[in-house]
């Protein structure tokens, strides 16, 4: 699970992807996301009964969150180094027989090489930060990760572009004698949003620490991400109805299907 501030230029991280980002995610966003991700995929991943694929796990959200909703194992995807780090000093943390459950995968999915490996993914706070070209690399991929008639629940990048630069300002926190902080940063750059992020850390009024860290990611709207879903062998789930989540199911053959089309 990548941060909600995220959108990096690259479909394969090197090693100082998010190495800002890492430090001050956790603190400043974590349990706000953790709750949204425990509402919009609990109740799907408490379903799984062969496996569990998290792809873009960033920090763990949504791999801790699979371990505790489910039994099955669980398979987090993080090519970044910084937020791999930050997801097995967590994992650490945990007992050995939950940890015995999940297998962290050092690379993207296209060269993670997972065959039917589970029946329910999550593809949290991502798509967002992969370019068209690392889109079409991943779709493949899932479909192969996916038993027949697994399923697939995906929060769809931003539909358009920002009409205005867009500012929010993320909640301080303090740790100790030190107050965290954060402010975000969006605005349209061709096709693409630029999102800047600003940490600082201070100490009374006094800054100690200010950071910068800078993101792309590429709009689509939810009927682009469908069609191209379908393309690659899935079809919309039956029945599933929230708009923040885009779900679909693995047909049993990759094949042409017809295009389903949602409303832009």
């Amino acid at each position: 699970m990548h941060p909600v501030i995220t959108g990096a230029p690259l479909s394969r991280p090197d090693s100082d992807s998010y190495a800002v980002t890492a430090e001050f995610y956790d603190i400043l966003q974590a349990d706000q996301d953790a709750a949204r991700v425990r509402e919009l995929y609990g109740p799907h991943v408490a379903r799984a009964r062969l496996g569990v694929l998290d792809i873009g796990a960033g920090t763990g959200r949504v791999t801790l969150m699979s371990l505790a909703e489910s039994t099955v194992a669980v398979h987090a995807v993080e090519p970044a180094r910084a937020m791999r780090t930050a997801l097995l000093t967590r994992l650490a943390t945990l007992p050995a027989r939950q940890r015995e459950r999940v297998t962290v995968h050092p690379y993207a999915l296209d060269e993670a090489a997972l065959n039917a490996a589970a029946d329910v993914a999550v593809c949290h706070n991502t798509i967002a930060c992969l370019p068209p070209a690392a889109r079409d690399a991943l779709w493949p991929a899932i479909h192969a990760a996916l038993t027949p008639g697994g399923t697939l629940f995906l929060e769809p990048p931003p539909a358009l572009l920002p009409p205005r630069d867009v500012v929010r300002r993320l909640p301080e926190q303090r740790v100790g004698a030190h107050v965290y902080g954060g402010r975000m940063a969006m605005s349209a750059a061709g096709y693409r949003i630029h999102t800047r992020v600003d940490y600082w850390v201070r100490s009374g009024r006094h800054v100690l620490r200010e950071h910068t860290e800078s993101f792309w990611m590429w709009p689509a709207s939810r009927a682009r991400i469908v069609d191209d879903l379908v393309r690659h062998g899935f079809v919309p789930l039956t029945g599933h109805d929230d708009p923040r989540v885009l779900a679909v199911t693995r047909l049993p053959e990759r094949r042409c299907h017809t295009v389903y089309r949602y409303p832009v």
